[in-house]
C-alpha cells in the first residue's frame, strides 16, 4: 500500500534551555555564574530527528505526548513550524511537558555538556500513544530516547514489527541510559527488528557490554551480529557502521561548532534520509556526519539543520531527491 508518510518517529519533545558555555564545574551554595549564552528551543531526541528530517525534505509525522501547558503548546508549535505532523502528538491532561537544561562546557570540555531533564509525560507515554495507522503508513520509522520511556520501551518490538510488515525500515536511538543498566534483555527483544541501530560511541560501548573492550568500532561489530546494521557517531572522529560483515568508516566534518546539543539527533535524521534515497552505506555515512557537523552552527539542536543540498554539498554526495 502507498505511504503517507516518508518517516514516523516515536518518542520525546520538549523545550531545550541550553546555556554555556560554562567556564568550570557548576557551583552549588546559591552561587550564581555567568555564561555567554542562553537559547529557549525545541528539543528531544525524537523531535529533533524529525524537524531535522523535515528540513532534509522528508515528509515525516511525530507520536509522543506533551502537556497541557505553555511548555505543550511551544513544542507543538515549533514542530508545525518546522513542517513536522503532530497529529498523533497527544496532549495528555495532567502531567506536565519534559523540561531539558542543558549546560555546555568551554576549553576542554567545549564538546561536552551537562543535561537536567524532568521527564513529566515521558513516564507515561506508551503503544496505546503510537495509532497503528501511522505505522502502516510509514516508509521509514524510528524510535528515540529508549531509557527515557519505560512504557513505550517494552511495546517497540511488537510497534516495529507491525511497521516492517508493511514495508517500513525500522531505527533506534537509545540515547543514554540514566540508570546505567543498559536493559540488555529489553535490547535483545528490539535488536533483531532494528534495522538501524544509531548509538554514540560512549553507548554503543555500553549497549555491547565489556566484550568490547571499550572500542567503538569493536561494539559496532558486536552489537551489528544481533541484527542490526550498527552506525556509530564519533564526534569529530566522524562516524562508523559495522553491517555484520564489513566495517565502513567515514572522517568527521570540519566545523567550528558553536553547541553541539543535537547533533546525534540530526545525525539520525541525515542517515534516514539518505537510507530512503537509496544510498549506498558509505554516502550514507557521509552525508549523516555532515547533517550531525553543520548543525552545531548555532547554539539548540535546530535552528541550524542543513537542507540536502547543503549537507551533500559538504559530504561529497550525489546530489538526490528523497522521493
Amino acid at each position: 500500500m502507498p505511504h503517507s508518510f516518508d518517516l514516523v518517529v516515536l518518542g520525546d519533545a520538549n523545550p531545550d534551555v541550553v546555556v554555556g558555555p560554562l567556564s568550570g564545574p557548576l557551583a552549588f551554595g546559591q552561587r550564581e555564574q555567568l555564561v555567554g549564552s542562553g537559547t529557549l528551543t525545541l528539543g528531544g531526541s525524537a523531535a529533533i530527528t524529525a524537524c531535522g528530517a523535515a528540513r532534509l525534505g522528508l515528509s515525516v509525522a511525530l507520536a509522543g505526548r506533551v502537556g497541557d501547558d505553555a511548555a505543550g503548546r511551544f513544542v507543538r508549535e515549533a514542530l508545525t513550524e518546522r513542517g513536522v505532523d503532530t497529529s498523533a502528538l497527544r496532549t495528555d491532561p495532567e502531567l506536565p511537558t519534559p523540561l531539558t537544561v542543558a549546560v555546555t562546557g568551554s576549553g576542554d570540555s567545549g564538546a561536552d555538556r551537562a543535561i537536567l531533564t524532568s521527564p513529566g509525560v515521558l513516564a507515561a507515554t506508551g503503544s496505546r500513544d503510537i495509532p497503528p495507522g501511522l505505522l502502516t503508513a510509514a516508509r521509514h520509522v524510528h524510535a528515540a530516547s529508549y531509557f527515557l520511556l519505560p512504557q513505550l520501551a517494552p511495546a517497540l518490538p511488537a510497534l516495529l514489527r507491525t511497521a516492517r510488515r508493511h514495508g517500513a525500515t525500522t531505527s533506534l536511538d537509545t540515547n543514554d541510559d540514566p540508570a546505567g543498566r543498559w536493559d540488555p534483555e529489553g535490547l535483545a527483544a528490539l535488536l533483531p527488528v532494528t534495522d538501524f541501530l544509531l548509538p554514540n560511541a560512549a553507548e554503543a560501548v555500553a549497549l555491547a557490554g565489556p566484550g568490547s573492550g571499550g572500542s567503538p568500532a569493536a561494539a559496532a561489530a558486536l552489537l551489528a551480529a544481533r541484527g542490526p546494521v550498527t552506525v556509530v557517531k564519533n564526534g569529530a572522529e566522524g562516524a562508523l557502521a559495522h553491517d555484520g560483515h564489513t566495517p565502513v568508516q567515514v572522517r568527521g566534518v570540519p566545523v567550528t561548532p558553536r553547541d553541539t546539543v543535537g547533533a546525534g539527533d540530526s545525525f539520525d535524521a541525515g542517515f534516514i534520509a539518505a537510507h530512503l534515497a537509496g544510498l549506498p552505506l558509505a554516502a550514507a555515512l557521509e552525508l549523516a556526519a555532515a547533517c550531525g557537523a553543520l548543525s552545531t552552527r548555532a547554539h539548540g539542536g535546530t535552528p541550524s539543520q542543513p537542507t540536502w543540498q547543503e549537507a551533500a554539498d559538504h559530504a561529497a554526495a550525489p546530489a538526490a531527491t528523497t522521493d
